[in-house]
């Protein structure tokens, strides 16, 4: 008998990622992680992230776990009106941004995207998954499969552009191995066999125009469809 594919995460695996971001750590969010943990233990200042955005954001936007929408509303736009929908499995995300948001009026999908998931019917021009592929479950090789379920709703032409912290193949402090050891047993992450090859290898196999920059402990990647 052949042997069967290792099972995917589980249901709670999937949820835990996300599970911490309620409405008083979102609160905290953006001066603790985007401003304290990224500069001072990641090393990669939120600027860089913001720069990522503005290289590479189209006039109709997917956000995959927007967090607070703290990018989408300090980046500069193509557009007054962008079109901008909003897609996380945890509804109070979900709310926070879109409140943040709420001059762009964004479309809201609660959706798991490590399964192909709809936007009724919309297309974009990019797609932006900051800080996501760390929270997700199941190695590389699975959580990658986000890739293929955003790049269903890209235009041709399109950017696909994001950021994760890695667990191998990147510089890390003392400060930020005990964090990432932390946050792992938490289940906040699952990143720590992550490696920066294993990224390019899952970036490598899909798209023949890609872009991969490391600053600190986190790889940023840019995609062209």
């Amino acid at each position: 008998m052949a042997d069967r594919p290792p099972a995917g995460p589980t249901r709670e695996e999937v949820a835990a990622g996300t599970a911490v971001y309620d409405r008083e750590w979102l609160t905290q969010y953006d001066s603790v992680v985007l401003d304290r943990i990224c500069r001072r233990i990641w090393r990669c200042d939120s600027a860089e992230m913001l720069r990522l955005y503005e290289r590479n954001i189209g006039e109709r936007h997917l956000d995959l776990g927007p967090g607070t929408g703290y990018y989408l509303d300090a980046c500069r736009h193509r557009s007054a009106r962008p079109r901008i929908a909003l897609v996380d499995l945890n509804p109070t995300v979900l709310a926070e941004a879109a409140e943040r948001l709420r001059r762009f009026r964004p479309a809201v999908f609660e959706r798991d995207v490590l399964s192909p998931f709809t936007l009724d019917g919309e297309q974009v021009d990019s797609v932006g998954m900051n800080f996501l592929l760390h929270c997700l479950p199941g190695g590389m090789p699975h959580k990658a499969r986000v890739f293929d379920h955003a790049r269903v709703h890209v235009v041709p032409g399109g950017r696909i552009f994001g950021s994760t912290v890695l667990g191998t193949g990147v510089p890390h402090s003392s400060e930020a191995s005990r964090l990432l050891e932390s946050l792992n047993e938490k289940r906040t992450f699952d990143n720590l066999d992550d490696s920066l090859d294993g990224l390019e290898a899952e970036l490598s196999r899909r798209f023949s125009d890609y872009e991969l920059t490391v600053r600190g402990s986190v790889a940023l990647f840019e995609v062209s469809l």
